[in-house]
């Protein structure tokens, strides 16, 4: 796979710096998360696919020894505490890259290194808050409305994290050094966000929040309920697709309002939402399947997995526990990454054979073992 033989040293947090080190994993990278002890007895880390766990101590001095010996022999580190953690622990920038050069540390935060809020606790809500992005999502008279916590936790922070790291792993091929990588989820989902702040100027955003054209103003960008409960997603831009749509809902556009006669939409909206209701979702999709009506279904989790398309591609993917989840993204042609089937790793389950992989002696794991600055948990067979 495209990352192997690229070392990285994950050290357990919530959500998005674990997906950063899935998607490394994902792709071919050997990740170690290292798991406090001690510890609660279920790992926070559901997206540990392809990763092996070390519990160890870092506010011990052995502890936070032994990561400084991980970590000259790794190439990736992902950090995602709050400013200053590391540094206490004597486990900063400064000391690591001085050991190893070619590290490349990865700083994974809600507000960045520096910075009024830099020591501040947050989460996805406030980071989109924050990064003006918040302000554009909600539907006409309702409070602005964050999309589960999707935006700055998973793609402003964990995959522009690991954009970052990619990025500067290249970079290393050519100067030989590592650098600190400052990723900001604030900053992460703000960049996301860009074209709609260079959109700015074409007309797009000039109404309230939830009467634009994207945000839920307009009639064929809008979610439609159906006859069965379930719904219909209408994304019919163009006039082109609009007049597929109006044709597929059984409509006369010479009888209609302009497609962007504004002050008819809340109109239109009422009358797509009665036609769209008399019908099943499946009776839907046999109307537009096929068409550039871009009309299709909205698929629940259940669902997802066995819809032709997704099914043609494989998509989704189940694991040796019968559990779904998406397939990585992109696809390479040459060097795909091949996802782990196996269950996520236990706590501590692998801490004596990555020790013994980065050089550590029998002698000198067990005396950790003994002080307790580590944890081995050796999962129990299944007789």
């Amino acid at each position: 796979m495209a990352l192997h033989g690229v070392r990285v040293v994950e050290l357990a947090g919530l959500a998005p710096a674990p997906l950063c080190g899935m998607i490394l994993a994902d792709f071919g990278a050997s990740v170690v998360r290292v798991d406090r002890t001690p510890h609660s007895a279920v790992s926070t880390d559901v997206q540990g696919r392809g990763k092996r766990s070390l519990a160890l101590d870092l506010k011990r001095p052995l502890g936070s020894a032994a990561l400084r010996r991980l970590s000259c022999a790794a190439d990736v580190l992902i950090e995602p505490f709050r400013h200053g953690v590391m540094e206490k622990l004597g486990l900063g920038p400064d000391v690591l890259l001085q050991e190893n050069p070619r590290l490349i540390y990865a700083r994974l935060t809600g507000f960045g290194q520096t910075g009024k809020y830099a020591n501040s606790a947050g989460h996805d809500i406030n980071y989109l808050a924050l990064s003006g992005v918040l302000s554009k999502m909600g539907r006409k008279d309702e409070n602005p409305y964050a999309p589960l916590n999707l935006l700055a936790d998973f793609a402003g922070g964990g995959v522009i994290c690991a954009l970052g790291i990619i990025t500067a792993l290249y970079e290393r091929t050519k100067s030989g050094k590592g650098q600190i990588i400052d990723a900001s989820m604030v900053e992460g989902v703000a960049y996301i966000s860009s074209f709609l702040w260079k959109s700015q100027n074409l007309g797009l955003w000039n109404r309230p929040r939830g009467e634009n054209m994207l945000d839920s103003g307009a009639p064929f960008y809008e979610t439609y309920k159906t006859s069965d409960g379930k719904f219909m997603a209408v994304g019919a831009i163009e006039p082109q697709f609009y007049e597929q749509l109006i044709k597929g809902l059984g409509l006369d556009s010479d009888k209609l309002p302009s497609q962007l006669s504004f002050s008819d939409w809340p109109k239109m909206k009422k009358k797509f939402a009665s036609i769209f209701a008399q019908k099943t979702q499946a009776e839907w999709c046999n109307i537009f399947d096929g068409t550039d009506a871009c009309v299709t279904p909205v698929l629940s989790f259940d669902d997802v997995a066995s819809h032709q398309h997704n099914k043609q591609r494989r998509s989704f993917i189940r694991n040796d526990q019968e559990e779904i989840s998406p397939r990585p993204a992109p696809l390479l042609s040459r060097t795909p990454a091949v996802p782990s089937c196996k269950r996520d790793p236990f706590i501590g389950e692998h801490t004596e054979e990555v020790l013994l992989e980065y050089g550590f002696t029998k002698q000198e794991i067990a005396k950790l073992y003994s002080d307790k600055v580590i944890e081995i948990r050796k999962p129990k067979s299944n007789l």
